[in-house]
């Protein structure tokens, strides 16, 4: 039996909306999140521990907190939001919205696996092609990026399973909409809440249990990779 007839319509809708939210939310931030993992591993500078608390700080707030400041930033009378408007670019109360909230939430997993991966590569290397002449981003796209992309690919595979997860700030954030915002754990809370939905909460829960086990060996096995090459 396949997933599509094994899950419900509304199951399924579900599903297919949280992997495309975990997808655009993981692609959108994969490069600041390399970026800024790249500058907390190599640079130091004043405001570097702030930097990087500022960094991991959803990983320490309560979710619901993430999903209000989102709220009255990015609303439609947000100071954000309000200027996105007329852009047409609308976050609270769409699916772009409940991407947003993923990303931020996973981007401190996403930074912590990529940083390991900038401090585990020795810098010596990088010298020496610089001694060769080459220019700094060809030393980075020829030199580190080869030898730390199974990092990079960890840190993008616990992200999207983090945004795959995601519940306390999307729903605070962008509702529990069905077909529009609800996500695979808004879709398990709302079946909790329903007389009979038992049944659909179980396989939605067992679709995230499998989810989350393949991102999790995934990670170790990418971890293990970034190690041996480097």
């Amino acid at each position: 039996m396949s997933l599509a007839n094994w899950l419900g319509p509304q199951e399924w809708q579900a599903v297919a909306l949280s992997l495309r939210v975990s997808l655009v939310a993981t692609l959108a931030s994969l490069p600041f999140a390399t970026a800024i993992a790249w500058v907390l591993a190599r640079r130091s500078f004043p405001g570097h521990g702030l930097l990087s608390g500022i960094v991991h700080l959803p990983l320490i707030l309560p979710p619901v907190v993430t999903g209000y400041l989102l709220l009255i930033t990015f609303g439609t009378q947000g100071p954000v939001g309000s200027l996105l408007k007329p852009l047409g670019i609308v976050f609270a109360f769409r699916w772009t919205g409940a991407a947003l909230a993923a990303a931020i939430m996973a981007f401190p997993l996403m930074v912590r696996a990529i940083r390991l991966g900038f401090e585990a590569v020795d810098p010596k290397l990088e010298q020496a092609a610089a001694t060769l002449g080459a220019p700094r981003v060809w030393i980075f796209a020829t030199v580190t990026l080869p030898l730390m992309m199974p990092a990079i690919l960890a840190g993008a595979t616990l992200g999207f399973a983090k945004a795959m997860g995601e519940f306390g700030a999307t729903i605070t954030f962008v509702s529990n909409i069905p077909g529009q915002t609800q996500t695979l754990p808004s879709a398990i809370y709302a079946f909790l809440e329903t007389p009979g939905g038992e049944g659909p909460a179980l396989r939605l829960v067992l679709v995230s249990v499998v989810v989350a086990m393949g991102a999790v060996l995934l990670s170790e096995v990418l971890a293990r990779r970034a190690a041996q090459r480097i």
